[in-house]
């Protein structure tokens, strides 16, 4: 029975049982019962109508596929031969016998068992598979070739205008893109080398461009091949350490699969251990990335930040994290010419320029800056340029029906630093510390 039947019979019972209480309600009013059982009789003639006009369709159609069904299979069979061209979907490199498995592409027919009497072959490798033909020995390669086409020499001047120094670092950095370089070319002879670990622990004080140099550091191995992909995933133990149990391992898992194919830099690196707090669950996190350090080291690099005296500290406490840090790199805090430059530099960006006045004051302020323990270098450095700033917006503001030309608003004055109201004060005998008591 159909569904169209199985719902004919299911309106007509209800159509019954509807008639029945009809009827025992009207029983005793003759006047509305031969109505009710026309109205009833012509719904009955309806339903039935419509459910024997579907089963003729139903019946109709599927007499039609039976007719079909038939024609095709007294039909004579095709031969096993097919066509030239025609394809099938089968394994990539499925032999004789073998059950389908693995990965699944076009392969001609030709070549699948019992398709014709020739032997089984593996279906060709498409262009974007074959292995780069190797140079001859002979052959010669330059490296600025080699250079150009991975288009380092861009990133490298980006680091020179954004980092004022660092002569160790920046030599560090080139020794590394010269490792990757050279292997690139090795390896079009056919010299292959077991890839080089490339985790890495910047040491030094807050604002000596340890993030910089680490957002470079992972384009620079994408664009040489050593990474698939140049992102920086920047973590501090909130982002890797729960509060509770079973939160840590999750958080640093996350962390992981997003940085897969660049750079984890996980800043601040000694506070994911505290030997004081035995409930602490630091370790759990260490004992994650030591594992993914080794294990898929050909998929992401990390690097840990932070004071190097710390940092020692927390190598001791975790010999197997020094084990997997191939390369240590020491950012020495900024002298005093170095600290001028970034700030004549920061301004230039913003189309200011410090006059010659400006810059002595500036100087005079940054060393005094310098011995405070909280000095963060070229961070300090860039507040105290927007300060300056805003000192000049004011200045500028005070005196509305002024004339300012142009170079009056790019010029910094002394008055804009800060250090000019200090050795204003320390001429008149007074000190800073005299100034914020008054």
């Amino acid at each position: 029975m159909s569904d169209l039947q199985r719902n004919a019979v299911k309106s007509g019972i209800f159509l019954i049982i509807a008639a029945g209480v009809s009827l025992l309600t009207f029983l005793d009013q003759p006047e509305f019962f031969i109505p009710l059982i026309l109205i009833i009789a012509f719904i009955f003639l309806i339903a039935g109508a419509q459910a024997m006009e579907s089963w003729r369709q139903r019946r109709k159609e599927g007499g039609k596929a039976t007719t079909a069904q038939r024609r095709r299979a007294a039909e004579p069979k095709k031969s096993s031969g097919t066509r030239k061209g025609a394809s099938v979907v089968v394994p990539t490199g499925q032999e004789a016998g073998e059950s389908p498995a693995g990965f699944y592409g076009l392969v001609p027919r030709s070549v699948l068992p019992g398709a014709s009497g020739k032997p089984t072959k593996r279906p060709r490798r498409s262009r974007k598979d074959k292995r780069p033909e190797l140079l001859h020995p002979d052959a010669t390669v330059t490296l600025a070739a080699e250079r150009q086409e991975a288009n380092v020499d861009e990133l490298f001047e980006a680091l020179d205008r954004e980092l004022v120094g660092l002569v160790p670092v920046k030599r560090k950095i080139a020794e590394i893109a010269s490792l990757l370089l050279v292997d690139r070319v090795r390896q079009k002879f056919g010299l292959e080398a077991p890839r080089p670990n490339l985790h890495m622990c910047f040491t030094g004080a807050p604002g000596t461009g340890k993030t910089t140099v680490a957002l470079r550091m992972a384009d620079l191995l994408h664009r040489l091949g050593y990474l698939k992909e140049g992102h920086m995933v920047h973590a501090m133990r909130n982002d890797l350490v729960g509060q509770y149990i079973g939160q840590t391992a999750p958080r640093t898992r996350r962390v992981l699969e997003r940085s897969m194919g660049g750079v984890l830099f996980i800043d601040e690196a000694y506070y994911l251990y505290r030997a004081a707090d035995p409930q602490d669950f630091g370790q759990e996190a260490i004992d994650i990335l030591l594992q993914v350090m080794e294990n898929d080291r050909d998929k992401l690099v990390v690097i840990l930040a932070g004071y190097k005296d710390r940092m020692e500290k927390f190598f001791d406490s975790n010999p197997g994290m020094r084990s997997r840090i191939a390369h240590h790199i020491d950012f020495a805090a900024y002298e005093l010419n170095e600290l001028v430059a970034i700030g004549r530099g920061m301004l230039q960006e913003s189309r200011y320029y410090l006059s010659e006045e400006a810059e002595t004051t500036l100087r005079e302020y940054l060393t005094q800056q310098m011995r405070q323990p909280e000095f963060a270098n070229a961070r300090s450095v860039r507040n105290e340029m927007e300060r300056a700033r805003l000192r000049h917006a004011h200045r500028l503001a005070t005196d509305l029906h002024h004339g300012w030309n142009r170079d009056d608003l790019m010029r910094i004055e002394p008055m804009d630093i800060w250090a000019s109201d200090m050795l204003s004060l320390s001429a008149m005998g007074g000190t800073a510390r005299q100034r914020r008591d008054g």
